[in-house]
């Protein structure tokens, strides 16, 4: 675990990203970028063959962002500036660098297409009620568990009704939408590794991989067959991992 004093920007150019912090774990399939405040204690992970570029924010710029952890789609204008800052002129001394003035143009226009940019629903709370941790320990370890909130809550000794309120005060969400979201986390895991739909549907607990279709497509925004093939088009040759620490 580690927390800086600046806050960072993690892109996935390729594959699949978790960053996790005592906020919970944010998600971050391919052309999504999630952003971690200064001071979030925090690890990254990567699933499959991952691209990673990390690019931190000055304090000036940071301000205009979220102040707690939060996944961005990448528009293609965010995505060439990502790129732009984490390429061959940051980590190769043979190509011609980035002035500062020029970095700092190109970080202000990131910035600004991240604010024109929904949140998006990849972020899953961690829990801090040990009632809702027990719950979540049973499902981190088993996914497709279908067990009902009630059945859950007489197994840890509480009642569906302050399950169910605990989840949305405590988490901002229903139980169902935070296990789906705690299974599409999974799903992305699975699809990065090299498994088809229909084996990471029942892997994950859907019923059949129709609406465990329907479940990603509404989160992701895309089907999961498009999402692998998207995947292997925008696949990239190995290069140093590119980390990026503008000045002020």
């Amino acid at each position: 675990m580690q927390s800086h004093a600046r806050g960072h920007l993690v892109y996935a150019a390729g594959g699949v990203l978790t960053v996790h912090t005592e906020r919970g774990t944010s998600i971050v399939p391919a052309d999504r970028v999630a952003w971690t405040p200064a001071g979030f204690t925090h690890y990254h992970r990567a699933h499959g063959d991952t691209d990673m570029r990390i690019v931190f924010l000055p304090p000036s710029l940071a301000r205009r962002v979220p102040d707690h952890p939060v996944v961005f789609l990448a528009s293609g204008l965010a995505r060439e500036a990502l790129l732009a800052l984490t390429g061959p002129r940051t980590y190769d001394v043979a190509a011609p660098g980035y002035s500062r003035s020029a970095r700092s143009r190109i970080l202000r226009v990131l910035v600004d297409e991240l604010r024109e940019t929904p949140e998006q629903p990849l972020h899953l709370p961690e829990p801090q009620d040990d009632r809702l941790q027990a719950v979540a320990r049973m499902l981190y370890e088993n996914p497709a568990d279908n067990t009902t909130l009630a059945e859950l809550g007489r197994t840890i000794g509480a009642s569906t009704r302050t399950l169910s309120r605990l989840f949305r005060h405590e988490l901002g969400m229903t139980f169902y939408e935070w296990r789906t979201q705690l299974r599409i986390y999974h799903a992305l895991v699975l699809l990065a590794d090299g498994h088809d739909a229909t084996r990471t549907a029942y892997a994950c607990g859907w019923a059949n991989p129709s609406s465990f279709i329907a479940a990603f497509t509404g989160i992701i925004g895309t089907t999961p067959g498009r999402y692998q093939a998207g995947r292997r088009a925008t696949a990239r040759p190995p290069r140093p991992p590119a980390v990026v620490r503008p000045s002020e």
